[in-house]
């Protein structure tokens, strides 16, 4: 598309001015204190997107009150004592020129008492499915000090400086809670239709209103379809977003799903991009005011087509600014070419929030590392060689250039990418290809000396005379050493992934971990009839929650079998004998097995330097295979440390 007059066009939202139509949505970091403040590193995370040209900032969902609060160390807008350092949060957005906005959220039944430290608040005393801690129905007195709170809350952020507030009212936290019937079975005139699921929600908009008063924006945001039986749908959205425009609602920022539908909160990448823009657009036919689309948006085209077709006003891109915190300013100055995508894996950023981590990114090792990781250029250039292709290789090597050392790339194989072309392979994975892309793109752009077909020896290294070298050299399939293993029916996944290997119809697969059963996708997707045997109690018992769920069920609808608790004890020609429950089975009628079992470093070049009087780092799976998370994060670590 050339060009992007819809996206880069300035707008407003009540009588904020923005300067372009994107807007980062509020994504929870985990990087405040565990008392709700600002710390230095949340305050260098939003600089460095508004940095990069964003029109508007939603920050975080940020508790009211203590018995809302989701996560250990989410932002806190509960107490005065917080003001000053949201001003210095409000500071830094705006020294770039973007505008911000705050969330006022209370988690209700989608958090635990071991994060508030007091019972749980709901409309209803019925567990989240996905929490399983039953809450307190709240009483008329709750209710009373929870709108109150939020009210509060508005005028904090007002005095902090922020251009406007979101009231949180999507995902299934508690303004959700009561405007839901999946969640809500009151008696009371707070339960029942809708005019009274919808009464503490507008409770919660005239208290926020109230506090701030008629001419600073209000947002909020909805989920359109909750995506779960009994919930919220399209049809009774239309009729709640009619009514908030008509309570002086200047902007609605529309979502889907909640807890126990989450993967339409965070879409996994086998979900489409823009995969919510029909609600965003249902929601538009019945209001006058901006709307917001959400949900996967993470290419330019799409984000410029919703606006151009007025199935939204703005986009949200929310992990894609993780990903690429310059996705405005290379958007407007015309370097598209240049953007790094967000892939939908989930691994750096949701995946990690689930355990109450720190949110990072798989591609972009900088998220929440913008004040370490800074780029700037080193005291002195050094000679660089890098060894190996793959991510933890280009990565090292593109750093190590931007910080202004002479770079030189060796790669064994015929290709760069590592393993990246595997991961792309299966169904549901092409989107990593965009990275490999991005990564080879910068080769280029950045003038490093890439070299295929070079295989590392020390003699070679010893000539090329570099000042470091770091080991890239990633990893080879871990094999089995039972008997039969060497049986020609045996071949390895990343064989059958990369097209070197041919299987028959029935297939057995040794391993149920991600590329177990990523290839069992694979082969099944093709006609292949496969089982999966796994020794351990579940299969991908590796895979994130959102990714994972889908995952299993889409090998579910194709027909693939599952035998866990089954250790691989020997391999015939047409069976595979498992030790299950302290016997011994024999599973048969299998034409290939395919082994799935992990990897293991390919380091034998960084034992050749060990003594060798070279200066050298070992990264990513060199070092110990896990994940391209590691990998990219190694990669720019050492390049910081060279």
């Amino acid at each position: 598309m050339a060009g992007y007059p819809h996206l880069t066009s300035p707008t407003k939202i009540g009588n904020m001015d923005l300067r372009n139509r994107i807007v980062m949505p509020p994504m929870v970091t985990n990087y405040a204190y565990e008392d709700g403040s600002v710390t230095d590193r949340l305050r260098a995370y939003h600089a460095e997107r508004a940095r990069g040209g964003v029109g508007l900032i939603i920050v975080e969902a940020s508790f009211v009150h203590q018995s809302g609060k989701g996560f250990q160390n989410e932002v806190g807008i509960h107490s005065d004592k917080l003001i000053p350092g949201l001003r210095s949060l409000v500071n830094a957005v705006h020294a770039h020129g973007a505008k911000i906005a705050i969330q006022l959220y209370h988690g209700g039944r989608q958090t635990t008492s071991a994060v508030t430290g007091e019972p749980l608040l709901a409309p209803s005393p019925i567990p989240d499915p996905t929490k399983g801690e039953t809450p307190k129905e709240m009483s008329k007195d709750d209710i009373a000090m929870i709108v109150r709170a939020f009210g509060e809350a508005a005028r904090r952020a007002k005095a902090a400086g922020f251009d406007a507030v979101e009231v949180h009212g999507a995902h299934g936290y508690l303004i959700n809670e009561f405007l839901s019937p999946y969640s809500n079975k009151r008696t009371d005139e707070y339960g029942g239709p809708l005019e009274n699921r919808l009464r503490f929600p507008l409770e919660v908009v005239h208290a926020v209103r109230q506090a701030v008063g008629p001419d600073f924006p209000v947002l909020y945001r909805m989920s359109a379809d909750e995506k779960v039986a009994g919930g919220l749908t399209l049809d009774e959205t239309k009729e709640v977003a009619r009514r908030l425009e008509r309570e002086g609602i200047n902007a609605l920022h529309v979502s889907a799903g909640v807890y126990e539908s989450a993967v339409w909160i965070i879409q996994p990448m086998s979900l489409p991009r823009a995969c919510l823009a029909d609600l965003a657009s249902g929601i538009k036919s019945v209001v006058r005011i901006p709307v917001i689309a959400v949900g996967r948006i993470n290419d330019p085209d799409v984000a410029e087509g919703l606006i151009a077709q007025g199935k939204a006003d703005l986009v949200a891109m929310g992990r894609q600014l993780l990903t690429e915190p310059d996705t405005p300013r290379k958007i407007a100055e015309g370097r598209v070419a240049e953007l790094r995508r967000c892939i939908g894996c989930c691994q750096g950023c949701i995946d990690e929030l689930f355990q109450d981590h720190p949110i990072g990114c798989t591609v972009n090792a900088r998220t929440g590392f913008e004040a370490a990781f800074t780029l700037a250029k080193a005291p002195a250039a050094r000679k660089v060689l890098v060894v190996g292709g793959g991510p933890a290789g280009m990565e090292a090597a593109r750093v190590a250039a931007l910080r202004g050392h002479h770079v030189t790339l060796w790669e064994k194989g015929p290709s760069l990418g590592g393993q990246l072309p595997l991961a792309a392979t299966p169904p549901q994975k092409g989107e990593i290809a965009t990275f490999r892309e991005f990564l080879s793109t910068e080769m280029s752009r950045l003038k490093i000396s890439v070299h295929v077909n070079r295989e590392a020896t020390l003699d070679a290294i010893r000539a090329e005379k570099p000042d470091v070298v770091v080991v890239a050299t990633g990893a080879r399939p871990a094999r089995v050493n039972v008997p039969g293993a060497d049986r020609p029916v045996v071949v390895m996944s990343w064989d059958v992934l990369a097209g070197k290997a041919t299987v028959g119809k029935r297939v057995a697969i040794i391993g149920g971990g991600l590329v177990g059963c990523e290839t069992a996708e694979h082969l099944a997707e093709k006609g292949h009839e496969v089982t999966i045997i796994e020794m351990l109690p579940r299969v991908a018992s590796d895979v994130g929650p959102l990714v994972g769920a889908l995952l299993l069920d889409r090998l579910a609808k194709r027909g693939v079998k599952i035998v866990t608790g089954a250790k691989l004890s020997a391999i015939g020609e047409h069976e595979a004998t498992v030790q299950k429950d302290g016997k011994s089975e024999t599973l048969s009628g299998f034409d290939s097995v395919v082994i799935a079992v992990g990897s293991a470093p390919e380091d034998g070049l960084a034992k050749q330097l060990e003594g060798a009087g070279i200066d050298y780092y070992v990264i990513g799976d060199a070092w110990r295979p896990r994940r391209i998370t590691h990998a990219v994060f190694e990669g720019m670590r050492v390049a910081h440390e060279i």
